[in-house]
Parts: C-alpha cells; structure tokens; sequence
C-alpha cells in the first residue's frame, strides 16, 4: 500500500539515511522534511519544508501539511541534542558531577529535547486521524530510562529524555481516544557515528558503534513490525523493548 512520510530534525545524519531508504521504496509516494536549513537530496520524492520548532512554525507546518491529512502514515522526530559548541559562550557537555549542572543548560536541553518533539506530537494529532495504522517514531534515548540508571552523571541530557518518554507515554493515551489509529515509539538508536556521539566514541566496541544507514533501515524496521495499540513503546534498534 502507497504511503507518505514526514521526517523532522531532516537534517541528522540518521534522518538523511532514511530519506535515501524511504525514496529507494516504491511505495513511499513521497517524504516530507523539516529543518531548520535548506537540504538538497537527490530524488524528486522529496518536499522540503524549513522550520525553527517555534510553536508558531510548527503550527505553520502543519497547515500547510493539511491537505495531506490521512495520507501520511510514517513519522520520524529525529530532533535531539547532546552537545554544542557554545551556549551563551559557554560549551554544552554532558554533566559529569554535580557541580557542573547549571540553569542554562538543563532548559536548553529540555527546550531541544523534551519541549519540540511534544510540540509537534501535539500539533500533528489531527492531521494523522484516519482509517490507515500510522506508525511515529520519536527519538529518545536508552540513558532516558529511570530504572536503566546504574552510572549517574550527563544530568539535563538524562532528564530531558526521561521527560520526553513521559510526554510519550501520556500522549499515547490521549491519541488512543483521538486517534487509535497511531503507535507511538520512543526509539533508541544506539551509539551511531554522528556529530552527537563524537565525542564519545572513543570507549565505544567498534562493533557497538553503528552507521547512520545501518540505524534508519532498524529505525523504518521496528516502525513496520510495531503493532498499532493504545500502548506506546521503548524500543531499541534491535527491535528490543526498554524498561521506562
């Protein structure tokens, strides 16, 4: 059966590699993306949509997405962030003891990977009600599990996802009234050779360390295998489900 995608946060390594998966599918009629840059790919499937995940653009998104309203049946929020270069001048790293927590960074985190994914989960809901199972996938991360935290440490980017699985799950049970046709799934992709992990690889089994190609085609995998229930689920890129 035909079908449309939209993959927001378009412009991640991972994000790319399941656009390149999705246009090389004859079913895929067309992918929308979003992000905050123009992006070049090289299939006509492709309609770009630039965005700055202010709730006003968001909102703009999708009216402009209105009239494919029911057609679209695979969603990707790839929107994350683990470091940056700066912050008010000051780098963003993970937090390794206490005394590194400050206010700037816990609300920039939370803001990027806790408040934009729920923005548009919200904004999305009327526009994926339809007859068709739709699969959303959301990136989150395993070190978001409450009860996987044996290390401690990297505290706002530990919050922020564990925040992002509870606006999940919460959403996922007001979607099974509004909209019982949607699964909701916090996915883990595992440490990927990305600009997010760079700084980190080093500790990393060369055979834990996986391509960007490697996690969209588990990503696009776990999406067809999910069954569509009023349960949303944690997920791994092995298919394997993760204590909230």
């Amino acid at each position: 059966m035909s079908f449309n995608a939209l993959i927001i946060g378009a412009s991640s390594s991972i994000a790319q590699a399941a656009v390149t998966l999705l246009a090389d599918n004859p079913e895929c009629r067309r992918i929308f993306t979003v992000s905050q840059c123009p992006l070049n790919f090289s299939t006509n499937k492709v309609t770009p949509l630039l965005c700055d995940y202010s709730d006003s653009s968001i909102h703009n998104i999708c009216k402009t997405l209105k009239p494919y309203a029911g057609s679209i049946t695979q969603v990707l929020i790839c929107n994350g962030i683990l470091h940056t270069n700066g912050l008010n001048n000051q780098p963003i790293m993970p937090e390794k003891k206490l005394e590194d927590i400050n206010t700037e960074q816990l609300i920039h985190l939370y803001h990027c990977n806790t408040v934009v994914p729920m923005l548009w989960i919200s904004h999305l809901l009327p526009l994926l009600i339809s007859e068709q199972s739709v699969k959303m996938a959301v990136f989150s991360a395993r070190i978001g599990s409450i009860s996987d935290n044996k290390t401690g440490g990297w505290y706002s980017y530990r919050a922020s996802k564990a925040a992002l699985n509870m606006l999940i799950q919460t959403s996922s049970i007001e979607y099974a009234r509004r909209a019982p046709n949607v699964k909701l799934v916090a996915f883990h992709p595992g440490t990927t050779d990305t600009p997010l992990s760079k700084p980190f690889q080093r500790s990393v089994p060369k055979e834990k360390l996986f391509t960007p190609e490697f996690v969209a085609k588990r990503l696009l995998f776990v999406l067809d295998e999910a069954e569509v229930d009023q349960k949303a689920a944690y997920l791994d890129w092995n298919n394997m489900p993760i204590n909230w």
